[in-house]
């Protein structure tokens, strides 16, 4: 059977983003490899070992066009409206808090936000499937 270790994305400013992580989901650099032309820093807190990599492409000035293929990450916290004040105050800009509800049952509660760099990150509530 196949385990997820990391997911991929690439940042324009290499603190910019470490200190977004760290601050907004508690994420440290578990490793850092550096090379002539890019450095690959791969990001983990205590929860899990599953890794979020920052490619930063060394001379890379202009922001990276996200195009239509990405979608988002997610984060499940354990409460959701303490966490989006967090954000807020944090200046991080959070969008709303959302009930999901499609059949009238609410199966999720989440809100979005943005990454340094645009990446779309969905927060939601610790519950049913969302663990």
């Amino acid at each position: 059977m196949a385990k997820a270790i990391h997911m991929m994305i690439r940042v324009l400013d290499e603190a910019r983003s470490l200190d977004f992580y760290d601050r907004a989901f508690g994420l440290k650099v578990a490793d850092r490899l550096d090379f002539p032309n890019f450095t690959l820093v791969y990001l983990r807190n205590p929860e899990n070992d599953f890794e979020l990599e920052l490619t930063v492409n060394k001379g890379q000035a202009d922001a990276y066009d996200l195009g239509n293929g990405y979608g988002h990450m997610a984060f499940a916290v354990d409460d959701l409206e303490a966490e989006h004040k967090r954000f807020t105050e944090a200046g991080f800009e959070p969008r709303k808090l959302v009930e999901f509800a499609p059949a009238g049952e609410v199966i999720a509660k989440f809100f979005f936000v943005k990454d340094p760099d645009g990446y779309e990150i969905e927060v939601l509530q610790r519950a049913g499937r969302y663990q």
